[in-house]
């Protein structure tokens, strides 16, 4: 009869949409697995009755067992009252699953009422590790936006929403003796199975940027029949719908595609405006590549990086130009060859045949041109060697898998409002700050500077913003100007692109009443590679890595405290294109990129950096080549007996600052300026200070021993 009951309720579930695929067959699953899943909706007991092998018994929390729905439709299973808080009930269930009995448990304890985890009990790994028995992790989505779920105030709700049901590989649990009494390490066991699984089950390894827009504006779109969701505003303040935004794409898109070929690197060079954001995917939908210039780096600067990615048309605005004083700027590109086109011209050209043919497109959606999700997404540059950008090529997989695990880290919801005043020719300001609460159905506020502090808090404050993403630098300003009731509605406030003093985060909990959470990313991984969350949250550190990334470190010469740390994942770049030999992409060696950052992992996988290998400077959240530097300062001072070292040292305000170490004891430093002004570079190049030392350390290699050099540096500065 159980069997017969259990056929029906499939053949029922599958009716209303409910997909439900295991990663093994499902014969081959041992009687002895504790299935742990999360626990979005009154389905999921139903569900997990009608599909999973060999009738398992299901431990439910009292809340979940006093349901007279959930009583009915599981009758014939074996329910069994479990409380994850009382350990006369975990010894039941060891004695039952001892009985070689298979069980489904739902760790977080309670439903969901966000669509999130929440906090997980230690209970299935202590079982798991009593009993022998293998953990197999279970992920339902698309349950929280049916009317059996209780998260109808951040998620939307439609009746009859796709499920779907990802059943996982067994897991055997192996503790380290000295961590089984540790609850937070017996708690991450379970949490970061079941969140890997989540990301396997989300991510589309067969989707660009655009397709997934189109998929995200299905299910956030609309609040009513008639009515859509404003999803982005900037200080213009007419804020866009998702409509909108996907119909101006296709028109902005066409005009695009009328002067390029497919597959064009296009730059673009333009604030943090819709206009940038709708160029962004009116580029993408057409599989142009947008090219994200820096134009605050000077001329010569942003004609390198036409020239390395090899553009040969620039998207921007008169208004930004002359707003800007970018006038130079565009006689260099223009001298080059280099066609300068403007979105004002562009607009005057937009018929009322080209708004309906945009219209007839969003209605069907419809894709303008096939793209493989390896091909070139975005152009974001990074500092070179030799103090020109280096190109740093990302796939549309790249930011469809980051945008995922940065989603399985921090999940938003249709309440929240991330303000973003990075620029987005920079990964975090781009991907972070605008791609990512897009793609998750949270609305943004796009703010074209940082560096107007009082007018950001102001806005904070009035549009009550709940998520915000800056740098140390400018959290520093806001703890020294803000109001305390700006930042009232602000639930999360996080910190990337240089190292979060601990005064800064003291002063933003202290004065504004906010937690500060420290992630970690680079260019290369589109970029979040770690970030501290509210469940793992560890101050010092930079979190625990995202989902779906492998990682190993490897040793550095002259470095004993920490290791390289290299990560291996579907964000990791597709690679990059160097000055020197432009247009040409240099793959990553193996899929493994090397961050140049010296790390330590502790115990519970949290990572800190405690030093760097790159020859670079973190100013302010500008990487400056500390290459680039020296090769300056051998141009000044020719003399054969010149010899200098350069190291970037921690700097209270800027983050670090750089120091330049010679055998030279006349170093002017004007001659230093002016020449970084000649070559048209930012004078963040120059040195903070210059000292004197006779003998530079070397190594046997020939290589400048800048670890050694750093330490002497650090050790005069104390004294001073």
């Amino acid at each position: 009869m159980k069997n017969f009951i259990r056929l029906i309720l499939r053949c029922l579930l599958r009716l209303i949409k409910i997909r439900v695929a295991f990663q093994m067959n499902e014969n081959d699953y041992s009687a002895k697995s504790i299935y742990v899943s999360n626990h979005v909706s009154w389905l999921d007991p139903v569900i997990m009755f009608a599909f999973l092998p060999n009738n398992p018994i299901f431990f439910l929390h009292p809340h979940l067992y006093r349901n007279k729905w959930l009583k009915f439709f599981l009758h014939y299973a074996e329910v069994v009252q479990y409380n994850y808080m009382d350990a006369v009930d975990a010894k039941k269930a060891i004695e039952l699953i001892n009985q070689n009995r298979s069980c489904v448990m739902f760790p977080e304890g309670c439903m969901t009422n966000t669509g999130d985890i929440m906090k997980v009990y230690e209970a299935p790994a202590i079982i798991a590790d009593r009993t022998g028995a293998a953990l197999v992790p279970v992920w339902i989505s698309g349950a929280e936006y049916s009317p059996f779920s209780e998260t109808d105030f951040h998620q939307p709700h439609r009746l009859f929403p796709k499920i779907k049901v990802k059943i996982g590989m067994p897991h055997d649990i192996s503790m380290d003796e000295k961590l089984k009494k540790n609850r937070d390490y017996l708690r991450d066991l379970t949490f970061h199975l079941m969140n890997n699984m989540r990301f396997e089950a989300n991510y589309k390894s067969n989707l660009t940027v655009f397709h997934q827009l189109l998929r995200v504006a299905r299910i956030y779109g609309k609040t009513g029949l008639f009515s859509r969701r404003k999803i982005i505003e900037d200080a213009n303040r007419q804020p866009q719908t998702y409509m909108d935004i996907i119909l101006k794409s296709h028109i902005l898109g066409k005009k695009f595609a009328g002067f390029t070929h497919t597959h064009e690197r296009v730059g673009l060079m333009m604030p943090n405006v819709i206009a940038n954001v709708v160029a962004f995917f009116g580029l993408s939908a057409y599989a142009r590549v947008p090219v994200m210039l820096n134009f605050s780096q000077g001329p010569s600067v942003v004609l390198s990086m036409c020239h390395t990615a090899v553009v040969k048309h620039v998207i921007t605005s008169k208004a930004f130009i002359l707003k800007a004083k970018l006038e130079e700027t565009v006689k260099a590109l223009e001298a080059d060859g280099i066609k300068i086109v403007y979105l004002e011209n562009i607009a005057k050209k937009v018929s009322l045949k080209d708004k309906l043919a945009g219209l007839w497109a969003y209605k069907t959606r419809r894709i303008p041109v096939d793209q493989e999700p390896t091909d070139e997404a975005v152009i974001l540059f990074t500092s070179g060697s030799e103090g020109f950008p280096k190109a740093v090529v990302l796939s549309h997989n790249n930011i469809v898998a980051n945008v995922q695990q940065t989603v399985c880290m921090l999940k938003l919801s249709t309440q929240d409002l991330m303000f973003n005043a990075l620029p987005m020719f920079h990964s975090f300001g781009l991907t972070v700050a605008t791609i990512f609460p897009l793609l998750s159905g949270a609305r943004v506020f796009l703010f074209p500077s940082p560096l107007l502090y009082r007018t950001i808090t102001e806005l904070l404050y009035e549009l009550k913003v709940t998520i915000m993403v800056a740098t140390d630098t400018f959290y520093r300003m806001y703890t020294k100007i803000s109001h305390p009731y700006d930042f009232r509605s602000i639930r999360l406030c996080y910190a990337g692109a240089e190292a979060v003093k601990a005064d800064t985060r003291q002063q933003m909990a202290e004065r504004l009443g906010c937690l500060l959470m420290e992630g970690y990313g680079t260019t290369e991984c589109a970029p979040i590679l770690c970030v501290n969350t509210v469940l793992f949250n560890k101050f010092g550190t930079l979190g625990r890595l995202a989902p779906g990334i492998d990682y190993k470190l490897e040793e550095v010469q002259g470095i004993t405290a920490g290791k390289e740390l290299c990560v291996r994942g579907p964000n990791v770049m597709k690679g990059y294109m160097f000055a020197d030999n432009p247009g040409v992409l240099v793959p990553v060696k193996d899929g493994w990129y090397h961050t140049g950052d010296v790390v330590q992992v502790d115990d519970l996988g949290f990572v800190k950096i405690v030093d760097r290998v790159k020859r670079f400077a973190k100013i302010a959240g500008e990487m400056i080549s500390l290459t680039a530097v020296e090769n300056i300062a051998h141009e000044i001072w020719k003399s054969e007996e010149f010899r200098c070292g350069i190291v970037a040292v921690p700097h209270p305000k800027k983050g670090e600052q750089i120091v330049m170490v010679s055998n030279n004891p006349d170093l002017d430093k004007d001659k230093f300026t002016q020449k970084v002004q000649k070559k048209g570079m930012s004078e963040l190049y120059v040195p903070s200070l210059f000292l004197y030392k006779e003998e530079i350390p070397f190594f046997a290699t020939g290589k400048a021993d800048n670890v050694s050099l750093k330490k002497w540096v650090l050790k005069e500065l104390e004294g001073k």
